[in-house]
């Protein structure tokens, strides 16, 4: 009778057998006691870790890329806000000077979608620092977050210049 450490060491020599000279009759010589004491002595495998699949990562990503997009081309909130500064400087600017009626119909507006464009600029950038400070996320992901907050910067560039008037002034009234 074969004990169980017997049986253990038997089915250990074949494995070696097999994985040194890939010689499968030393499997065949065994019993069926001798390969489930191999079967129990292998270690069982470690589980798989889980990967996220980075679809909440590539969404953000998307995001902070589309906001920056906005940034740079304008909104129909920026637009719908312009329009009501154009309004509001008309109002007020009846019966004003050449100069008060400039600075209240247009820059007003001029810096209001300054302002919304820097807004959108600076979501943008603040997304797409979010994805990228997250550690190991796709290389996909990474390049979309990265073209998001490029976008994000040079838009709130570019608002920033034309809230201070940095591009183009007002105009000056003769």
């Amino acid at each position: 009778m074969t004990t169980k450490t017997d049986e253990t060491e038997e089915a250990a020599e074949a494995a070696e057998a097999v994985e040194a000279d890939g010689d499968l009759d030393a499997l065949d010589a065994l019993d069926d006691d001798a390969l489930d004491a191999l079967d129990d002595a292998a270690p069982a495998p470690a589980p798989a870790p889980v990967a996220s699949s980075g679809v909440g990562a590539g969404a953000t990503a998307v995001v902070s890329a589309a906001l920056g997009l906005a940034a740079l081309t304008g909104t129909w909130v920026g637009k719908v806000a312009s329009e009501r500064e154009t309004l509001i400087g008309q109002i007020k600017a009846q019966g004003g000077t050449a100069a008060q009626q400039i600075s209240e119909i247009y820059g007003d507006a001029w810096h209001t979608t300054a302002l919304v464009n820097g807004v959108f600029a600076l979501l943008a950038l603040i997304t797409a620092v979010v994805v990228l400070v997250r550690p190991r996320r796709p290389v996909w992901v990474r390049a979309v977050a990265v073209a998001g907050a490029v976008l994000g910067g040079i838009g709130l560039f570019l608002s920033t210049g034309m809230y201070f008037d940095l591009f183009l002034s007002l105009p000056t009234a003769p």
